[in-house]
């Protein structure tokens, strides 16, 4: 038997680590092999998975997962110790088994060799950590939105990405699920040229000032927080609650972006994707005054003004000859579009297999986050400000630059 033909899926991937940065080019064949119990790929052709944070969205993103006959999904990880045991049991459930494996430190579910891809569905202060010490350890990455919980964890997470040569795909299905098709049309050109756009994903987050009160037995507090500033427990403080209603870490400046990163990473990400503006960002940010600046206003380079309301995303064509408007509808992103079958999670496991960018590349999300900080940043400083996208920072600003970054409690760090 030659050596090509004892080639399993999983070899071939750990050996794709190995390439330098940019390598998301050569798809491979990967030959049909004997199939497992009622028609799955045998064991060493399935796409092995680890779930991390499983609960809300965490879980449901598990479970989809679980829904594709090439996925076995062999361990769980999450602080609350129910937690834990619900996903397993549903996992065991799955499979008519019991070898799902747990685990409460993530670190502990990345170490294990017979793992390839890693799925986090963490609160957002969590994200970059488990991503990227993932993808350092040769898994592929399935992470839920928002990408980051600041500008620069974002571009860490694409670097480290490129490096290591990692398929990344962020969970914002609502970009083509709801957005999709008025985003053909503005590529297409049937709008004509878009001077306005229009999207409103909701508030930013705020300070959390909540007394403290006994941890439960269920929970390992101090690893919830992590990178976060230590804080007393509070049940409201790790809340799932969806919203700014102060029951859920979406409203907590500490762990999130609030609304505005959760529903951005969806509206913003399905108007910059019509606009095909989502490999870049934009060079001025205004606030609401209050007189005559009514939403939070971003301007790209080729004139197209993004706001921060009116529902959306919605688009405005141009009214006549609009002084510094260069934008033209990207036509070619009308191929741009989910590969494989399945959805978002389909496309991710295609992608794996081939080695291509996922729809959601972690390029994508990450410069669709960094709009939703911009405007949380532009909200807290009350003030206009100048973004440069290549470089990545506010020229000359210093007060503004220091909030693109924020500092993790020891011991941990990117």
């Amino acid at each position: 038997m030659s050596e090509n033909s004892r080639l399993t899926r999983r070899t071939l991937m750990r050996r794709t680590s190995a390439v330098a940065a940019g390598s998301l080019v050569a798809p491979y064949f990967v030959p049909g092999s004997s199939l497992g119990a009622e028609g799955r790929p045998a064991a060493s052709e399935r796409i092995t998975m680890g779930a991390v944070g499983v609960g809300g969205r965490g879980s449901g993103d598990m479970r989809s997962f679980l829904g594709f006959g090439e996925v076995q999904v062999l361990a769980v990880c999450d602080v609350f110790k129910s937690r834990q045991q619900g996903a397993k049991q549903h996992v065991d459930g799955h499979y008519g088994n019991s070898d799902c494996a747990t685990y409460t430190d993530f670190r502990e579910l990345i170490a294990r060799d017979d793992i390839d891809t890693v799925m986090c569905g963490t609160p957002d202060h969590w994200h970059a950590l488990v991503s990227i010490t993932a993808m350092k350890a040769g898994k592929d990455v399935f992470c839920e939105k928002p990408l980051s919980l600041t500008i620069k964890e974002g571009r860490a997470m694409v670097d480290v990405a490129r490096r290591y040569a990692r398929v990344f795909s962020c969970g914002s299905q609502r970009v083509l699920g709801d957005y999709g098709r008025e985003a053909r049309r503005v590529q297409s050109g049937e709008l004509g040229q878009i001077h306005k756009a229009y999207a409103t994903p909701g508030g930013p987050p705020r300070p959390c000032n909540l007394p403290g009160e006994p941890v439960p037995d269920d929970l390992d507090w101090d690893l919830w927080l992590g990178p976060a500033p230590w804080a007393p427990y509070h049940p409201f403080r790790c809340g799932r609650a969806y919203g700014l209603g102060g029951k859920g870490f979406r409203t907590w400046y500490d762990y999130s972006g609030g609304m505005m990163t959760d529903w951005g990473g969806h509206k913003f990400g399905g108007a910059m994707f019509a606009l095909g503006l989502d490999e870049t960002g934009p060079t001025e940010i205004v606030p609401p005054d209050g007189k005559d600046q009514q939403w939070l206003m971003y301007r790209f380079a080729c004139g197209v003004e993004l706001y921060v309301g009116g529902g959306g995303p919605k688009y405005e064509p141009a009214k006549g000859n609009v002084p510094g408007l260069t934008w033209e509808p990207p036509t070619h992103l009308l191929k741009r579009d989910y590969k494989g079958k399945g959805g978002l999670p389909g496309d991710f496991l295609y992608c794996v297999k081939t080695r291509e960018k996922p729809f959601r590349d972690v390029e994508y999300a990450h410069r669709v986050a960094t709009v939703c900080h911009l405007g949380n940043i532009a909200y807290d400083l009350k003030r206009p400000l100048k973004w440069d996208p290549d470089k990545e920072e506010f020229p000359g600003d210093d007060e503004a630059n220091r909030l693109t970054w924020r500092p993790m409690r020891e011991p941990w760090r990117l």
